[in-house]
């Protein structure tokens, strides 16, 4: 039995927390948030409402002290900032457990924060653990799915990939985060600020380079709102006709002046059909398609908890998808 201190119990940590407790082979021994009206509750009861014998704690030092054997792995589903995750890696690492984060920045940061890498790596093997950002996007469909299928090529001239998703099934402050229900001026502002994009979509240009062997000299990113043409009625939100309805955003690696890499992510409220499709130009030239695209949040906590035991194998270090043995499924 693996077993695993959950760090960050928002809707993701509580959700990949669900999932955890239907498996046989993982389970949750520690759970960890700085809320203070978490601290103190019954972990079973906030994630399916069936009484536990993990309390939530306010601190990982606290949540340890309280436990005869320390947890084989981290979970952390905390912050999307890699400068933020720095001091949590730390006070994780320093009592020798493995990490596995959904820190988007974390996927593939050595080229947008250089330093928080050094920092990352430094601690890791300070204290000779290994430690993994993934995800759906960034961390799979965009990345590491188009490197594993660059294996059948001879040459490959150019990289064309495309997350479309309606967005309306997924959690709020998914939502929140690609602005929709926000009037145009609010969205901006937000976008200003930079507390209103899907981030890691540069990281995953950067993984996917590095994979192909591509030495880029430019990665460019445009942002712009998807508005509604028509008043949009949810469970969750009102969104009235000119107002934005999610985001689209479009990362491009160039070499030597040419479109090597495009990555293309739109999400929005009301899109009218989803799907993930990646289209390579080289020999032999493809696309490959997933119909309907895949629920971001239903495989962000997948991928999380199969990723456990390869983190487990890996050497010390700060890792990729591309690092650590393939994961397969945990039951």
């Amino acid at each position: 039995m693996i077993t695993v201190i959950q760090i960050g119990l928002g809707p993701l940590g509580q959700q990949i927390g669900r999932y955890i407790s239907e498996k046989t082979s993982i389970c949750t021994t520690a759970a960890v948030d700085i809320n203070k009206q978490l601290e103190g509750g019954d972990f079973g009861k906030l994630i399916n409402g069936t009484p536990s014998n993990v309390l939530i704690n306010n601190s990982v030092q606290n949540a340890l002290e309280k436990l005869t054997k320390k947890p084989d792995v981290a979970i952390i589903t905390t912050v999307s900032s890699i400068k933020k995750l720095e001091a949590q890696i730390e006070d994780v690492a320093k009592h020798g457990i493995p990490i596995v984060s959904t820190c988007e920045e974390l996927s593939y940061p050595w080229e947008e924060n250089p330093e928080s890498s050094k920092n990352i790596e430094a601690i890791c093997q300070k204290h000779k653990i290994a430690c993994l950002g993934t995800g759906i996007n960034p961390g799979f469909l965009m990345d590491y799915l188009p490197s594993v299928l660059s294996s059948v090529c001879k040459n490959i001239d150019s990289i064309l990939v495309e997350r479309i998703q309606d967005a309306t099934p997924r959690r709020i402050p998914f939502q929140k985060k690609i602005g929709a229900g926000l009037d145009l001026k609010t969205f901006k502002a937000k976008e200003a600020e930079g507390t209103l994009r899907h981030v890691g979509l540069k990281e995953s240009v950067y993984f996917l380079a590095k994979s192909l062997g591509f030495e880029l000299d430019t990665v460019t990113e445009d942002l712009n709102p998807v508005i509604a043409e028509n008043d949009i009625k949810t469970s969750a939100m009102e969104i009235q006709k000119g107002d934005a309805r999610g985001v689209q955003q479009i990362s491009y690696g160039y070499q030597n002046g040419g479109c090597k890499i495009e990555m293309n992510f739109k999400a929005a409220v009301g899109e009218p059909r989803s799907y993930d499709k990646i289209t390579v130009k080289g020999v032999p030239s493809f696309t490959s398609e997933i119909d309907t695209g895949i629920n971001g949040d239903i495989a962000t906590c997948a991928i999380t908890i199969n990723s456990v035991k390869s983190i487990l194998k890996a050497p010390p270090g700060l890792h990729t998808m591309a690092t650590i043995g393939v994961p397969g499924y945990l039951n």
